[in-house]
């Protein structure tokens, strides 16, 4: 005990210090100039150019609500003015116009070659600073950014007659107003899919584009019949040209400028299609607890980058790269009191969320993610061709813990999602499908199956026997979701897994495992390998495959809009071919208490029992029987926002039974974790 407390009080003022001192200065760099204009970060960035996002794992942890998950929502569309330049025609002398107003709304938005509006990527701050003119510029940039992201890919046709905007009544208190600017002057075209959205707010600047076009629309009217227009018309907008004089001439001002800017850009840009979004993770950590075994403070790292790219607005093609230096062959080692093969060896429980690396080891870059995002009818799609797991599709109902692995929610992966969604991995498709006669009894409901095989050895990609696409490695997962009201989400789940000799169960397909393939990312020795018993070395016998069929429950529960409670309970029954028969169990809760001292901070308590082997078959289990008790796994942590783009996390994990073998030293874990998203 003298030896962790001496150890505590080196290692914590060291932790704080080395991460505050990484932090401020990441802050200041944050704070700087230097760094791109940002909206929003929800794990991955918005994809562009396309008008409808495709929603995406990471942006579920914060919702309950499981049918949302492949949601492919459509975005708001821009309103639009019908504003053709006007050809040379005699003026209006008596409207007395603004010399400088040419406007084109529609020009503010660049479109690319095949027709799809493109909105301006963040602006470079050298870029800004040496536009001239008006001060407020980087605001306008940011507005044209969000009304190019509100656009739709369709185009809208002039509207002609009041009727064609669906969502304007003749018992609307404007409907004459509108109805005489659309038959009689035909200036509005309304937004692309149909409607006029009345009740939507509009600033100054919009409101002035929309009457330059109606005032270019008149005047062209008015070449063409002297007589169209009345005194009272005139009146009119001679009174409207007063008051927006200043606005018209600020705005056509600010566009010219703006016209430039994007051309910059559309030269400059990355891609069209194409949106890089990335998160660095820093974390020090160290065991404090083990005797006879050497665990030292180390400083880990992991990068992810991730391409973002659509082709037609509905659809999500990502390409993630990833590299790091905290893969399986270097976690924490642990002392089970003389467990035989166990002491020193790198176990399964505790692994933290950046200890899964995609397989890079020495901050080697690899390709560790490539799948594609897209819909079939009302039905979500998912294909995956390397680096899926079963939580890229499925809800896992964890909503403040899950990040799909990331470094925004719960340290280790047992925290994050269910042991259930770790069962193989690799490549396959899933689909994701309404259920009709079930929503008028549970609400909104969702059927989502899925398949996926292995990665590593005897994987996907790999044509030798007992391997390939389906004669290998490989998971089916089905799951049931539903809603109780808007507070409760459940589901239910069943996998199924054929995992070769030398293969663990949880293991998100092998991608990541050690050399030999036996180890996993949550839960036991044991609980992943339960086919050691079969072993005999004297007899030269090796562990043969192992078949799997889970049951999972989930659920979660919105107690406030601070604060929800959200659990799961697995249980796997391991078929040994040709041998018998192993049952393992798991199962967790968490409660999270979001915007925790400041907006987007998360304070996290979790405690469950990792995936431990309970029991086997008589007819191979040890004649000393086996050490089964529960690995049962505590943790808490809290991730401080310091803005948009750094959180710091620092956490603990409290480990009972290592190897399940209560002989053996609890494991305890500190963490202090900084994550950078871009």
């Amino acid at each position: 005990m003298s030896k962790l407390l001496w150890r505590a009080l080196i290692v914590s003022p060291a932790v704080l210090g080395a991460t505050l001192l990484v932090s401020a200065g990441a802050v200041r760099a944050a704070g700087g100039d230097s760094l791109l204009a940002k909206d929003s970060q929800s794990a991955t960035a918005e994809v562009q150019p396309q008008t409808a996002e495709v929603q995406t794992p990471e942006a579920q942890s914060q919702a309950i609500a499981p049918t949302a998950e492949l949601a492919l929502p459509e975005a708001q569309p821009k309103l639009e003015f019908s504003a053709t330049p006007a050809p040379a025609q005699p003026k209006l002398a008596d409207l007395n116009l603004p010399s400088q107003v040419s406007l084109n709304p529609t020009q503010l938005t660049p479109v690319n070659e095949a027709g799809v509006e493109a909105a301006p990527a963040a602006i470079p701050p050298a870029i800004a600073q040496s536009a001239p003119g008006d001060a407020n510029s980087a605001d306008v940039l940011n507005q044209i950014n969000r009304y190019s992201r509100e656009g739709n890919n369709a185009t809208q046709e002039q509207v002609t007659n009041v009727s064609q905007l669906s969502d304007v009544r003749p018992t609307d208190w404007a409907y004459e107003a509108l109805r005489s600017l659309v038959e009689r002057y035909g200036c509005i075209a309304g937004y692309p899919d149909g409607t006029f959205r009345g009740n939507r707010a509009m600033t100054r600047y919009e409101f002035a584009a929309g009457l330059n076009a109606c005032l270019q629309q008149i005047e062209r009217q008015l070449g063409q019949t002297g007589d169209f227009a009345t005194r009272a018309d005139l009146e009119t907008l001679q009174r409207l040209v007063d008051e927006f004089r200043t606005e018209l001439a600020t705005l056509g001002t600010r566009v010219d400028q703006l016209e430039g800017r994007v051309g910059f850009l559309e030269d400059h840009q990355f891609s069209t299609t194409t949106k890089l979004a990335g998160e660095a993770i820093f974390a020090l950590t160290d065991e404090f607890n083990q005797s006879g075994i050497s665990n030292n403070t180390v400083f880990q790292d992991r990068v992810r980058l991730t391409f973002n790219t659509s082709f037609t607005g509905r659809d999500r093609l990502v390409t993630r790269l990833a590299a790091g230096n905290a893969d399986t062959g270097n976690r924490f080692k642990y002392g089970t009191g003389g467990a035989a093969g166990f002491d020193g060896f790198p176990l399964d429980e505790g692994v933290q969320t950046f200890n899964i690396t995609g397989g890079s080891s020495g901050n080697n870059v690899v390709l560790d993610w490539l799948a594609y995002y897209f819909n079939f009818g009302s039905s979500k799609v998912y294909l995956a061709a390397t680096g899926g797991i079963h939580s890229d599709y499925a809800p896992t109902l964890n909503p403040y813990f899950e990040d799909y692995d990331g470094g925004n929610g719960a340290l280790s992966t047992f925290a994050q999602s269910s042991p259930i969604y770790r069962i193989g991995g690799g490549a396959g498709a899933a689909i994701s499908l309404g259920v009709g006669p079930l929503e008028s009894i549970l609400g909104p409901s969702t059927l989502t199956v899925g398949y996926l095989a292995g990665s590593g050895a005897f994987g996907a990609n790999d044509p030798s026997e007992k391997a390939g696409l389906f004669d290998g490695d490989y998971s089916a997962l089905a799951q049931l979701n539903f809603n109780l009201g808007d507070r409760i989400g459940i589901g239910a789940t069943y996998v199924h897994g054929y995992h070769n000799t030398n293969t663990a169960i949880f293991d998100n397909g092998g991608s990541d495992a050690a050399p030999g393939g036996a180890q996993g990312f949550v839960g036991s020795f044991y609980a992943n390998n339960p086919s050691v018993f079969v072993q005999d070395s004297l007899l030269g016998r090796a562990s043969g495959p192992v078949v799997s069929n889970s049951y999972g429950l989930e659920a979660a529960f919105r107690l406030s809009e601070n604060i929800s409670i959200s659990g799961f309970g697995v249980y796997t029954k391991a078929i040994l071919l040709g041998q018998g028969t192993a049952d393992i169990w798991s199962y967790g809760a968490g409660l999270a208490f979001s915007d925790f001292g400041k907006p987007g901070s998360v304070l996290g308590l979790f405690a469950g029992v990792e995936p431990s082997l309970r029991g086997v078959s008589p007819g191979i289990r040890p004649a000393g029987g086996f050490d089964r008790e529960n690995a049962w796994h505590f943790e808490g942590f809290y991730k401080y926002k310091l803005n948009e783009n750094i959180s710091v996390t620092p956490g603990v994990i409290w480990l009972t039974a290592p190897a399940q073998n209560d002989n053996g030293r609890d494991a305890i874990i500190g963490t202090l974790r900084t994550t950078f998203t871009f």
